[in-house]
């Protein structure tokens, strides 16, 4: 009788990784109920990106989200809109306007990525010791590659 071949690891990998963050997306979905202003994928994304580059231009955060201007715009208005985020005038160039967080904005981040934890931690807690070190040392050599890859350092759903 012949044996099938053992599985490809790296296709393993990616499809685990795919399943893993299949899982994230319910959990992060759970936590966001939670909140008072709970915002889309897309809009958490773009926070996540004027955290990073404080202070940018629409035209650095059009290429930071890889969309268009006016679909950027709108998603900033939005947040401007809810108190997330706050535009001024840039001390390069009278034409251009700056965004940055607000402290709500700030806050709401710090809030999320607490939740965040806490409900990671919660599965965390379920796994030994030795489980624990391999999965910390995995997920850093992970987000390593995960950042060569992305954009501007960043991790490949826009996350700092």
């Amino acid at each position: 009788m012949t044996r099938p071949p053992p599985p490809d690891e790296p296709d393993q990998a990616a499809r685990l990784a795919a399943e893993i963050a299949e899982l994230l997306d319910v959990l992060w979905e759970h936590s966001r109920e939670v909140t008072t202003a709970p915002l889309s994928a897309s809009q958490l994304r773009a926070m996540f990106a004027l955290e990073r580059a404080e202070g940018a231009n629409l035209r650095t955060l059009v290429a930071m989200l890889g969309s268009t201007p006016p679909s950027v715009s709108r998603l900033y208005d939005r947040l401007e809109a809810v108190g997330l985020v706050e535009r001024g005038a840039s001390a390069a160039s009278r034409r251009e306007v700056e965004l940055r967080l607000s402290a709500r904005g700030r806050e709401y981040l710090r809030d999320l990525r607490g939740r965040r934890v806490a409900v990671l931690r919660e599965v965390v807690d379920q796994l030994s010791p030795a489980a624990r070190s391999a999965l910390v040392d995995g997920l850093t050599e992970f987000q390593a590659a995960a950042r060569g890859r992305a954009p501007h350092g960043t991790a490949a759903d826009g996350t700092p």
